[in-house]
């Protein structure tokens, strides 16, 4: 049975940095491609960012130029550290593991097979 657990988020003021961290347990870390996605209140779930099995990173508009994804197979770990946040970032922040093939990273989030409970993100203005 795969667990993804998310840590690290928390309440910061605009213009602050997080760096989320998400450990996945149960497979060969390694095999998977993972993604971050968030949900705002009132709002639909939205693609962050994904990372490949060869590390390769795909990004949404928004967070793009102030976000990077990044992984550590040794450590069965993907993070995201978030810069000059700003209230709109304001979100549950979800960790997301496939196993699919045949793409580098997929923004989807019916492409994911496994999730996290998640971790709040709250950005003061």
């Amino acid at each position: 049975q795969v667990h993804v657990v998310e840590s690290g988020g928390g309440l910061v003021q605009a213009g602050g940095s997080l760096r989320l961290s998400c450990v996945v347990s149960g497979r060969t870390f390694s095999a998977y491609i993972m993604g971050w996605f968030r949900q705002a209140p009132g709002k639909e779930r939205e693609f962050v960012a994904a990372i490949g099995r060869n590390a390769l990173t795909y990004y949404a508009e928004s967070p793009k130029g102030r976000f990077t994804i990044s992984r550590d197979n040794a450590k069965n770990t993907v993070y995201l550290q978030m810069n000059s946040l700003k209230p709109e970032d304001t979100a549950v922040y979800y960790c997301a593991a496939t196993g699919n093939f045949g793409r580098s990273w997929y923004a989807r989030s019916d492409e994911y097979d496994y999730w996290g409970q998640g971790t709040q993100v709250t950005v003061s203005s």
